[in-house]
């Protein structure tokens, strides 16, 4: 590995939300080099590209840090612990980083990445916020050393899991909260979900060839999962140990938690034709995302809209779209830079 913060070797895991992003972390973090974060969400929340002024005090740059080990050590992005816990070893995190009055929260977060998986015992760091998929180009520029997992999945599946979203706290995942089910449900709408899946590959596609950025099918992770993962281990510069796929079978909004069963579960592929969907919701997903299907090889089904419920589907969206900017605006640090990023 080379040395210095610019050039260590560190993953950064991609995709639309439900696309195998958490999957493919899991399934990282099992070898004994890498060590996979919760969730952080700091492209968008904590920094976005044009907030590059520096620090102006000390605290600013500690709420930063805190903030960052929270998420991590606290539970993760849902879990509701007390930041203020973590202001010890935030000081003695920034003691390690730039000299303050030069720093910006890129640096804290490039900082925090690092020192944080060392004191997990391993070398490599891997971020799998989703959503950085639209900062990959950022992603690219500020961090040399990074390789870039993309996990792309058919859209209708994604829709199928996103449409479902809600039900994760019922089938295991009892820490979310009952305020983030209801966000979930009133996010979905099958055109919304299709556009941000959309804007998800297009924000890639300009750097599906470049050399540190490498797509990978969620459907050939479940189909082929040594192959698929050799080859993931192979890209990042890491020896395929087998333990790798022994991943823990939960985290799907299609059927309950198995945490006792160990493996990657072939059957969760193509739930979207057992009948979750209707065919209005297909058609909108597959009108929509026609794009990213294309690109990726996903073909399109013969369903076609029922006429009651495609004015549904289309007195509902503004409804639905208004009231999901509502929850979701205190998640975004410049509103219009976000919304550019999505309607592309």
């Amino acid at each position: 590995m080379a040395q210095g913060p610019d050039s260590q070797r560190c993953i950064f895991v991609i995709g639309s939300s439900r696309s195998g992003t958490t999957m493919m972390g899991r399934v990282l973090n099992r070898h004994p080099a890498v060590y996979t974060f919760h969730e952080l969400h700091f492209f968008e929340q904590m920094w976005s590209p044009g907030s590059d002024a520096s620090f102006s005090s000390r605290g600013e740059a500690l709420d930063v840090a805190t903030r960052l080990l929270n998420l991590e050590r606290g539970g993760g992005y849902l879990a509701s612990g007390d930041a203020s816990d973590y202001r010890d070893d935030a000081r003695t995190l920034l003691e390690d980083g730039p000299p303050l009055h030069k720093s910006i929260p890129l640096d804290v977060y490039r900082t925090f990445l690092f020192r944080e998986a060392a004191e997990n015992d391993a070398p490599i760091p891997c971020e799998q916020t989703p959503r950085n998929s639209y900062y990959l180009g950022e992603i690219l520029e500020r961090f040399p050393g990074a390789r870039v997992v993309h996990m792309v999945r058919d859209p209708r599946d994604v829709l199928l899991s996103q449409k479902r979203k809600w039900r994760r706290r019922f089938l295991g995942a009892s820490n979310i909260p009952l305020t983030e089910a209801i966000r979930s449900w009133v996010n979905y709408h099958p055109v919304t979900i299709s556009q941000l899946g959309r804007a998800s590959v297009k924000a890639v596609a300009p750097y599906r060839d470049h050399p540190r950025v490498r797509t990978v099918a969620f459907e050939d992770v479940l189909a082929a999962p040594e192959a698929t993962v050799r080859s993931v281990c192979e890209f990042v510069g890491i020896p395929f140990h087998e333990s790798m796929l022994a991943v823990r079978q939960i985290g799907s909004s299609n059927q309950e938690d198995r945490p006792d069963r160990r493996g990657i579960d072939p059957s969760r592929s193509g739930h979207w034709r057992d009948g979750g969907l209707s065919d209005t919701e297909v058609f909108l997903c597959e009108t929509v995302a026609a794009g990213p299907m294309d690109l990726h090889g996903y073909e399109t089904s013969d369903s076609r809209p029922g006429p009651l419920m495609l004015a549904l589907s289309a007195l509902l969206f503004p409804v639905k779209l208004g009231a999901a900017l509502l929850l979701n605006l205190s998640r975004m640090e410049r509103i219009w830079d976000t919304l550019r990023r999505r309607l592309r």
